[in-house]
């Protein structure tokens, strides 16, 4: 089958990733003329490579590094840039003319823009009051926040001083914000007063007074106006309002700490249904150097542009949006429902900010295909130039839809990687095609491979997703996890020092690669491995079906596949469309996809990022526990999978 798109040979030629090239081959005598053989470079000498990213995206530090890399026996053991000394918020904040740096959209409120001088000013006012409030270098700052540009300041100003920030949003419930943020003791704490969702205000301060009952060391709530302009915060201890605390001095500078390249960033979550969510800790060197190669080189991300993402500041995506700013580029924020007031919302916002990347969930273009929109007849695309998808496996039926309905000239850039590496194994690139229900290649400098039962190498079959070679983006360490054990348990178990992913992948004649979904919840049928995704493709492309889980139940020594279904409006279940189910999973995979029982339900449980819960779903018709159901956005869900009488034959 042929591509789905190819760049235009004057696309290629302006690409970032094209003068990367020419620049690696100047420096280093070379005669790499694709990305094939860019890739092939860059994972047999990582330590050029990464360099070559570390001035090609122009890093800032004080101190340079005196080597690239300090290599150890482990994986974990690895060093990058050791004696550079170099701050991230510095990176982000390059910019401070009146370039638009940001701008916010929230649900049913008017757009809100923000120049890069206005940014720097902002974070140099917010930094003042937290030096001043206390904050030093290794300190913890937590978000409970919406997706809004106080968030990008606050983390900002937490980072400039050397402070490690922490965020989730104001959809996640008491239990949920106490087993991250009660793991980590912040001294600060960011709220918004509430938050928009689906048409509704949300109050967000009744959870705080809940949430810091029992997180006795933060010394300050900084409550950010939003719902109200100024809500009673009288019965919040330390608490004061976000326009009483920054600075009310103009003009300041910014003292950043000078720090070292794996000097703690971030503080990220694991999603937390199968217990309390791991702390990982990424550094700030290598967030980024690995941001700045996958906005450059894959995105092709200038300061032209304009870019977003449909995320919440507790996905990781959020993290990996704002680093646009070291590109100077414009960041387009958004809070709220993406299908209000209508599901073409997210479109029109793209069409009124003339957007150029735009990045969202499988889960999302599957929902807006369903909706019937047909966004390149409705809206203004022309300058959309990129369409990033993560999340999920994004289906073949999605590509197509997108190809079809969205935009013919697009580089649709399905991305796979996660939290644990705040980045990418696999996704996009400018100047390579794009195949039906493939990522178009391994992210550079990372050595990417499908490994067999046997811990070798395979092409053009599934194997599991791993990482033979260390890469800046590893988290420098678990929080509380001083023998790395936790750490060590998490990644390197399966395979000896090569880090395990979980995904179950192949990677294809052309260099891509496909995702068959979580190998933890890979469907074991008489001990042939089948991945979820192949059976979603083929379930969520039928109009009857508005959603499914896909599970394998322990039965008769075996293991036989359950499919849940939640039915389309007005679609009753029946015999008939049961049979066109397993007629349409047979046909276009396999009998072994076939499921043995097909089970109507009203709602399917995800994770607050959208999700699928595969494994929690599993326990529950098993009857085990399942530990941490605040993790999920519609946790009640998980009780219509209790004792089905359909699974008792």
């Amino acid at each position: 089958m042929g591509p789905l798109w190819e760049p235009s040979e004057e696309r290629i030629k302006n690409a970032n990733i094209s003068r990367y090239i020419d620049f690696v081959n100047k420096r280093h005598s070379l005669d790499i003329r694709d990305y094939h053989g860019l890739y092939d470079w860059s994972i047999d000498n990582r330590e050029y490579f990464w360099s070559c990213v570390w001035d090609f995206g122009e890093v800032v530090a004080s101190r340079s590094y005196d080597t690239v890399l300090q290599d150890s026996p482990t994986m974990i053991g690895a060093k990058w840039f050791p004696g550079s000394r170099l701050n991230f918020a510095e990176n982000l904040l390059r910019f401070r003319d009146d370039g638009v740096a940001l701008v916010f959209k929230g649900e049913g409120r008017d757009t809100v823009r923000m120049t890069y001088a206005e940014l720097f000013d902002q974070v140099a006012r917010l930094a003042a009051s937290l030096r001043a409030a206390g904050v030093v270098t290794g300190d913890r700052v937590a978000g409970y926040v919406p997706n809004m540009m106080q968030t990008v300041v606050a983390m900002l100003a937490s980072v400039s001083i050397g402070a490690i920030w922490s965020s989730c949003s104001p959809d996640f419930g008491i239990k949920g914000v106490l087993d991250r943020f009660g793991q980590i003791e912040p001294k600060i704490l960011f709220t918004a007063n509430g938050y928009y969702y689906n048409g509704k205000a949300h109050d967000s301060l009744a959870r705080i007074s809940g949430i810091i009952k029992e997180l006795p060391g933060i010394e300050k709530i900084v409550v950010i106006p939003y719902t109200e302009e100024r809500a009673d915060i009288d019965g919040l201890p330390n608490a004061v309002h976000y326009q009483d605390f920054i600075s009310k001095e103009s003009g300041l500078n910014i003292e950043f700490e000078q720090l070292p390249f794996d000097h703690p960033l971030y503080i990220m979550y694991s999603s937390g249904t199968t217990g309390l969510p791991k702390c990982m800790v990424h550094g700030a060197g290598g967030t980024l150097l690995q941001h700045l190669k996958e906005h450059l080189l894959h995105c092709d991300l200038k300061r032209e542009d304009n870019i977003y993402y449909f995320t919440t500041c507790g996905w990781m995506m959020w993290n990996w949006l704002v680093s646009g700013l070291a590109v100077g580029a414009t960041i387009l924020l958004f809070d709220g429902s993406p299908f209000h007031p209508d599901p073409g919302a997210i479109f029109q916002f793209a069409q009124d900010e003339r957007m150029t990347i735009f990045g969202t969930s499988a889960r999302y273009i599957a929902g807006v295909e369903k909706a019937g929109v047909k966004p390149k007849e409705q809206y203004d695309l022309s300058r959309l130039k990129t369409m990033c998808s993560t999340g999920s496996p994004l289906s073949e039926e999605s590509f197509r839809f997108v190809y079809r309905e969205v935009k013919e000239d697009l580089d649709l850039a399905s991305i796979s990687g996660g939290t644990d590496i705040i980045s990418c194994f696999a996704l996009g690139c400018p100047i390579l095609p794009v195949y039906e229900g493939e990522l178009q290649c391994r992210g550079l400098g990372m050595a990417v491979e499908a490994f067999g039962p046997d811990g070798k190498p395979v092409r053009g079959r599934q194997g599991e997703l791993v990482c033979t070679k260390s890469f800046p983006s590893q988290p420098i360490y678990f929080w509380k996890d001083p023998d790395f054990s936790k750490y060590k348990s998490a990644y390197f178990d399966v395979f000896p020092n090569v880090w395990h992913h979980g995904d179950f992948i192949e990677i294809t004649e052309h260099g891509g690669v496909k995702i068959f979904g979580r190998s933890d919840a890979t469907l074991n049928p008489s001990g042939v491995r089948i991945g979820t995704a192949e059976i979603y493709r083929q379930v969520e492309a039928m109009d009857e079906i508005a959603d499914s889980i896909v599970v394998g139940q322990d039965w008769d020594n075996d293991v036989r596949v359950v499919l849940f279904v939640r039915l389309a409006e007005g679609v009753e279940f029946d015999d008939d469309l049961t049979a066109r189910i397993k007629k349409n999973i047979r046909e276009n995979t396999t009998p072994r996809h076939v499921p043995a029982k097909i089970v109507p339900v009203k709602d399917i449980p995800v994770t607050l990022n959208g999700k699928k819960v595969e494994i929690a779903v599993r326990n529950v018709i098993e009857g085990k526990p399942v530990t941490n159901k605040d993790a999920l956005a519609n946790p009640e869900a998980l009780d219509l999978y209790a004792n089905l009488k359909e699974l008792q034959t």
